[in-house]
């Protein structure tokens, strides 16, 4: 237990220091805790070896995998029902271009400007067709774009594209077999069913026994997650789509997302953000700069000219335009689970996906920076409650009479 007590210690540590500097420098937090991971593991792995950091431990990799199925679940859960509904043309049409540039963009780089195997290119071209839910939910909810149509439709759009990436890696490279048929199944039961049984749950129960709908949405995240692993998908995939269908009971209660929230961003995500940044190995970078420019140019630049245009049709505003656009060149959740998937199955080289996994973690902090530094669409920003970060405003308005009541129930 000691070294386990240990190793939380630096990682919180780390956190702090990313917190520190993310207010210092007002960039989001996200992206300064994989800032900071990647230089930490840098330096740590210099003076100490390459495991003192511990991110392969089970513990941390287990609270990373739960950090990101909340996460992803949060971004579900907070997405209006009537929007998407209303946005649906929006969403597919940028969600499938945002998917289909980069994925043929970047394996034509990687076959014909690096000389990848076809296997390995039409792997990266899957792997940086990509955006990060966790990233730009992270950002959409610093900023509070996350209670707007805006931040709804971008987030809706890159749920369209991962899952489109899922799909294709899933179809191109892992056979169907009859666990698929049954994570099918076990999934599609569950999103009927949790709209109906969700709700007389929480009605007989959840004023009775404290914090009785986060043990409830754990339950379900963890089994979905479980059997989605066992089926050899992905445990974020089935947390998104069940957030998405619990958004009108659980999402509407502002009281008990911000709670869920709170648990999710103060002590999972950090872990989840330093972890990736971890993973990032500098001297396979610097040992071939050039392959790095050629994949990253290649995501990004496909991303940008294969999205602006076509989300041209759905916001005139040019800083909305530019915006949304580069929320979509991000990569990170989905990118690194697939180049994983690639090094495991020896479809690409160590070399090959350190650089992957290198540019899409790239891909996470470039756009995103510059999206928030210069093409913040400012007029769209909610309003906020004095005192209170653009986040809470709404939950605090919404909340406020009510906070004694909940506190009972969650607490």
């Amino acid at each position: 237990m000691e070294q386990a007590f240990s190793i939380a210690t630096l990682w919180f540590g780390l956190a702090l220091v990313a917190t520190f500097l993310a207010a210092r420098l007002k960039i989001s937090m996200a992206l300064m805790e994989i800032i900071v991971g990647i230089a930490a593991a840098a330096a740590i792995g210099h003076f100490f070896g390459k495991d003192a950091m511990g991110a392969d431990l089970p513990g941390l990799k287990f609270l990373a995998s739960t950090g990101a199925v909340l996460l992803t679940f949060l971004a579900g859960a907070e997405l209006d029902p009537a929007v998407m509904r209303r946005k649906w043309k929006e969403v597919s049409v940028v969600g499938v271009v945002g998917f289909l540039a980069p994925f043929l963009g970047c394996a034509a780089v990687a076959r014909f400007v690096l000389g990848w195997s076809a296997q390995s290119s039409w792997l990266g071209g899957i792997a940086l067709s990509t955006t990060s839910m966790a990233v730009v939910y992270a950002v959409m909810l610093e900023t509070g774009f996350n209670r707007t149509d805006f931040g709804k439709g971008i987030l809706g759009a890159c749920f369209v594209n991962d899952l489109g990436t899922v799909l294709v890696l899933g179809l191109m490279f892992a056979p169907f077999t009859w666990r698929t048929a049954l994570l099918a199944g076990a999934c599609i039961a569950a999103f009927v069913l949790l709209p109906v049984v969700t709700p007389h749950l929480v009605h007989h129960y959840a004023n009775r026994t404290a914090a009785f709908r986060t043990k409830w949405v754990l339950f379900i995240l963890f089994g979905l997650g479980a059997l989605a692993l066992w089926s050899g998908s992905e445990a974020v995939l089935p947390a998104y789509i069940a957030g998405m269908v619990l958004a009108s009971t659980l999402g509407t209660d502002s009281i008990f997302v911000r709670r869920l929230r709170t648990l999710t961003i103060g002590f999972l995500t950090p872990i989840y953000f330093l972890r990736a940044g971890s993973f990032v190995s500098l001297p396979a970078l610097l040992s071939a700069p050039l392959v790095f420019l050629a994949l990253f140019a290649g995501k990004v630049g496909t991303k940008i000219f294969g999205l602006y245009p076509v989300i041209g049709a759905f916001r005139r505003e040019r800083s909305e335009r530019c915006y949304y656009t580069l929320m979509m060149s991000t990569g990170l959740t989905f990118g690194t689970i697939s180049a994983l998937y690639g090094l495991n199955h020896g479809l690409v080289t160590q070399q090959q996906y350190s650089h992957l996994v290198a540019v899409v973690i790239g891909s996470a902090v470039v756009p995103t920076l510059i999206a928030n530094a210069v093409f913040l669409p400012r007029h769209l920003l909610p309003r906020q409650v004095a005192g209170e970060p653009a986040a809470d405003a709404e939950a605090v308005r919404a909340g406020r009479q009510a906070e004694p009541q909940e506190s009972l129930e969650e607490g």
